[in-house]
């Protein structure tokens, strides 16, 4: 018997070998074969090696039916399949992995649930992060920070953020990662405020923010100008002698362009060693929206020069350059290099609205409509309203009409686009169409939104005081 348990332990040992050599989907379903003939799924250490190198391999699916043979599987390999899966393309498996842990009656433990809400996160499954976050109460799992952690991601990144404020508080300690989580989740949420107001708590409460935090709380300055901000991140940076690698930098960038310092931003751009094609979009789309279309043209040909390919974005942000510009001739042939194929990809809706964008505000008006029945799908809202915005500019009445009917028709439950059509009737002195229009706003209940604006009066007491434009 001694024998028997040394020969299976020496062949073991070399299926684990043999485990960590694998280069092929061949090489692994010999070994699986090899595993199964001597009843050695069940040993831990093998199959928890079987399931890496299935992951290496990208074939997964073989150690999950690998998993389905097991009655009862040790908490490790279940934990091992759930890691694997959330950082794979189908983390939904995650999900189905652990129910079939609790269906085996094997009890998760604390290294379970950070993997298993990585894969909620990025499901965006509310419901069931609710569900999980009861068993973790249940199971009194929720004092590990790993857990808080990635229970945080869940709510933030389904937009929850009143359940992930209140766990936030709930939290005895909180690192780095916690506040971050809550700086992007009020990011993402679109609270820019809060999110930079949570930056300023996280400095206050003394724990010192990682690269993640500041990248998250430069998208927040980008996003809302807060250029002050962004400034004194700059600095906390240098002052620390951070590395400018290329995330960080490029954040940067980003930042100082989208709050109209051109200038520093290309000084942050010049001088970082390493820029891959987010470096340059942020540069030249900078660029395009301080309306710098010559210099952002510039920027792209030389991106391309140092053999840097340009992706939809790269070329979103030219023609919006080009269009700012008034570039019209150098749009043209940048987009039927799209559409010859010269980039890898055809154009998409924000190309086709950018070219349109750009001939209407050129005054090129036919040509714009044109295009518009040339594209290879139906036009949206935003191709529809950036043709009316050039017909409105360069008074066109006659074609501003069909914008205006094919708003109606795009979205026919925005009331905003009746009044904006009424109103193009009035111009024209077509009253009884003027009639038409809201007798039929009326009749499908709709009316237009009232517009609003706010003034802070100092005199006596700050009051902000909302006006309603009716």
């Amino acid at each position: 018997m001694m024998r028997t348990y040394l020969q299976m332990d020496s062949l073991g040992n070399r299926i684990v070998n043999l485990l960590n050599a694998c280069t092929s989907s061949t090489q692994l379903h010999q070994i699986q074969a090899q595993i199964l003939v001597n009843n050695l799924h069940p040993n831990t250490k093998i199959h928890s090696h079987f399931i890496h190198a299935s992951e290496s391999l990208g074939l997964l699916n073989s150690a999950l039916l690998f998993f389905n043979q097991l009655q009862k599987p040790h908490v490790f390999i279940c934990n091992s399949l759930i890691r694997a899966f959330s950082h794979s393309c189908s983390p939904q498996t995650s999900v189905s992995v652990y129910t079939r842990m609790l269906n085996a009656s094997v009890s998760p433990n604390h290294f379970t649930f950070p993997f298993l809400l990585k894969s909620l996160s990025d499901l965006r499954y509310l419901d069931q992060g609710r569900s999980i976050h009861s068993q973790i109460l249940k199971l009194g799992h929720l004092n590990d920070i790993y857990v808080q952690n990635s229970l945080l991601n869940v709510y933030a990144s389904c937009g929850d953020m009143c359940t992930c404020q209140q766990v936030f508080y709930e939290m005895p300690q909180r690192d780095a990662v916690s506040w971050t989580v809550l700086i992007d989740g009020n990011r993402n949420s679109g609270e820019l405020d809060e999110a930079l107001i949570t930056f300023e708590r996280m400095l206050y409460s003394g724990v010192s923010p990682n690269r993640v935090t500041m990248v998250n709380a430069l998208s927040a300055c980008a996003c809302s100008g807060a250029l002050e901000m962004g400034v004194w991140i700059h600095d906390f940076i240098t002052k620390n002698s951070w590395e400018l690698d290329v995330i960080l930098g490029t954040s940067l960038v980003d930042m100082y362009t989208k709050c109209g310092r051109i200038d520093v931003g290309l000084s942050v751009f010049q001088n970082m060693h390493q820029k891959n094609v987010f470096t340059w979009n942020a540069l030249i789309k900078g660029l395009a929206l301080a309306k710098s279309g010559k210099e952002a043209l510039l920027w792209f040909f030389r991106m391309e020069t140092e053999g840097i390919k340009p992706d939809e974005v790269s070329l979103l942000g030219v023609l919006c350059a080009c269009s700012h510009s008034g570039l019209v001739e150098v749009g043209k042939q940048i987009f039927n290099s799209m559409v010859d194929g010269r980039y890898g990809f055809s154009p998409g809706p924000k190309h086709y609205s950018c070219m349109i964008d750009m001939l209407g505000r050129a005054g090129y008006l036919q040509e714009a409509f044109e295009f518009m029945g040339k594209m290879p799908f139906e036009p949206n809202k935003v191709m529809c309203g950036a043709f009316l915005a050039g017909c409105r500019a360069h008074g066109n009445l006659e074609l501003s009409e069909i914008a205006g009917k094919k708003l109606v028709e795009v979205e026919p439950e925005n009331g905003a686009y009746y009044v904006l059509l009424s109103n193009l009737y009035a111009e024209m002195e077509r009253w009884d169409d003027v009639e038409r229009v809201r007798l039929l706003m009326k009749e499908r209940g709709l009316r237009k939104d009232l517009g609003c604006s706010s003034i802070e009066l100092k005199e006596p007491t700050n009051h902000v005081y909302e006006l309603l434009a009716v």
